[in-house]
């Protein structure tokens, strides 16, 4: 009996845990994306030189400890980026992620769903902004600037490819990295 009810105060105390924050962002501990409920895998901070860029965040279906578990999962994913720079030109993001594509997946680097998904970008960012990239289990891949839809594209390879991004053999972020993967 006390066993069953130490059970349940385990899963009361985490179902209702607090939202933790990072640089003056709020990192909640679950997501909803279309009714699903997606858990806090891990949070970090993106930087780029000595400058904090972004609160990156990843949430998934289930816990996911390593690079290679976390690209095989064929579970829903979401990256979440949440800016704390002054502005970040657009330019600069794309080229960011287009570093991220060929330092990661080369022979996918200039696939035709990668230049598609670089053309949704096309407006700064600001401290303040969110950016939320869905990842589907089923290819679908959903980029939203603030809440507002920039654009979905369906395929696998790319969803591999952007989450290669921020957990592949040479990251963005090798800390980002570890914070993503909750360590």
């Amino acid at each position: 009996m006390r066993l069953l009810l130490a059970l349940i105060l385990v899963v009361f105390v985490v179902s209702t845990a607090p939202a933790m924050e990072i640089e003056g962002v709020k990192v909640e501990p679950q997501v909803l994306v279309d009714s699903e409920a997606l858990q806090l895998n891990g949070s970090g901070i993106r930087k780029k030189f000595f400058f904090k860029i972004y609160v990156g965040s990843l949430y998934a279906t289930r816990r996911l400890t390593s690079s290679t578990e976390a690209l095989d999962d064929t579970g829903d994913k979401l990256i979440r980026m949440d800016f704390v720079y002054p502005k970040v030109e657009k330019e600069k993001i794309v080229e960011a992620f287009r570093e991220g594509f060929r330092n990661n997946t080369p022979d996918f680097a200039n696939a035709a769903e990668v230049k598609a998904f670089l053309s949704l970008f096309t407006s700064d960012f600001k401290r303040g902004d969110r950016v939320d990239i869905f990842l589907g289990g089923n290819g679908n891949v959903v980029a939203k600037h603030n809440g507002k839809i920039l654009g979905t594209l369906v395929s696998y390879p790319l969803a591999t490819a952007i989450l290669a991004i921020y957990l592949g053999d040479h990251p963005a972020d090798e800390n980002l990295k570890k914070g993503l993967l909750g360590k």
